[in-house]
């Protein structure tokens, strides 16, 4: 009986062997059979490539000015409604009237007066220069006589300017818009005093075209001399967009027409003006905006997709699809962000592929299935964000 136990165990321990034994190699022959990593690959782009960089920057109006009465008055008429579009010459203020009017009448009659006293001034001359050629008055006389006309000249001119003031006075009784633009909210009522030279009627400002206004540094102003005719200190040439504060570019470029004589002691850059045209009113005032100025062109750059580039403490690196399909690692210098690629320094080159998708569980010197993409089906575009430096 001990012996058939002794028998029943062997065999037992024989067939836990055996067991153990298919379990490793039947893993073994599935470890060997393992599939290859499906990725998306895209082909290593090679061109010339344009450079753009990016600022912080601001709408202001080509010509802003605050509305002031020339003369004083109560506010007796309104015009205008807050933001409403107006042109030049147009009306927007009546301010009391009545005393310019009582002035404008007491002017022409103190300068008809004069001109009554200068008339009879003129007979008398004439009178007395006929009885000089008799004798029958002195010389004395006539002296006196034509300095006498020549005060009542005078008067007659001094009448007359006051009349010309007191009639400028009147006329500016009517407040008139001084040139095309759009007027604030921010405007007095009627029947409010206004006090000439002081009080602010409201603001009006021209909206076509405008300036966006932004700041470069020194390096990035010397930069831009030397790609756009250093001689002449111009860059009226750059290609100058903005993005509004929605992420939609403006659909019209810009040109810079205006840089500042020094740069700021404070912050050691240099304000710069660009103009849009502004035909549809959009651009505003005060609106914040990101402005791109471009102009530098990489001749072959070669590019690489962002969504390529993997980063682990100091190393940058891409997996391309080498010999065999099989992964490779390649570490890389980048350069420049244009869009959504790196300009690559080194490290590949346009014969490599480069994967884009799939790279989660990717490591170097595995089984590749590759599905070759373009940039178009990728979404990737070289406008879809303006240049900046690369921080690897």
């Amino acid at each position: 009986m001990k012996k058939q136990k002794k028998w029943m165990g062997a065999a037992l321990a024989a067939m836990i062997a055996a067991g153990s034994f298919f379990v490793t190699g039947c893993g073994g022959v599935q470890q060997q059979q393992t599939s290859a990593v499906s990725v998306k690959a895209m082909q290593v782009l090679q061109q010339d490539t344009p450079l753009s960089s990016e600022y912080a920057g601001q709408v202001r109006g080509l010509d802003e000015v605050k509305i002031m009465p020339r003369v004083s008055g109560t506010i007796m008429e309104k015009y205008v409604r807050g933001g409403q579009f107006v042109t030049a010459g147009q009306p927007l203020y009546k301010i009391d009237s009545r005393q310019y009017e009582s002035t404008v009448l007491s002017a022409r009659a103190n300068l008809a007066q004069s001109e009554a006293t200068l008339n009879n001034g003129l007979i008398d001359l004439r009178r007395d220069e006929a009885l000089l050629e008799s004798d029958a008055i002195s010389e004395q006389t006539v002296t006196t006589q034509r300095a006498q006309v020549s005060q009542y000249k005078a008067l007659v001119d001094a009448n007359r300017a006051l009349l010309k003031k007191a009639q400028e006075d009147l006329d500016d009784t009517l407040v008139c818009a001084p040139m095309d633009g759009r007027v604030d909210v921010n405007d007095v009522a009627i029947g409010t005093y206004a006090v000439a030279g002081q009080t602010t009627l409201m603001t009006l400002g021209s909206v076509d075209p405008v300036y966006v206004q932004f700041s470069i540094s020194e390096t990035e102003y010397l930069k831009f001399m030397n790609l756009h005719n250093l001689n002449s200190g111009s860059m009226d040439d750059a290609v100058v967009s903005v993005t509004l504060s929605n992420g939609q570019l403006y659909p019209v470029r810009g040109r810079l027409v205006q840089a500042d004589r020094a740069l700021s002691e404070n912050t050691g850059t240099l304000t710069v003006k660009a103009i849009f045209e502004n035909p549809k009113g959009i651009l505003l005032p005060g609106m914040f905006a990101r402005v791109r100025l471009g102009g530098e062109v990489v001749p072959n750059a070669i590019l690489i997709p962002q969504r390529a580039v993997q980063q682990i403490l100091d190393k940058t690196f891409v997996i391309v699809v080498g010999a065999d399909n099989k992964s490779e690692t390649r570490n890389v210098e980048l350069g420049e962000k244009v869009g959504s690629y790196y300009i690559v320094k080194s490290g590949v080159t346009a014969a490599d592929k480069v994967v884009v998708e799939g790279l989660t569980k990717l490591q170097a010197g595995m089984d590749l299935n590759v599905t070759d993409v373009t940039p178009e089906q990728m979404g990737f575009t070289l406008d879809a964000a303006p240049a900046e430096k690369s921080k690897s």
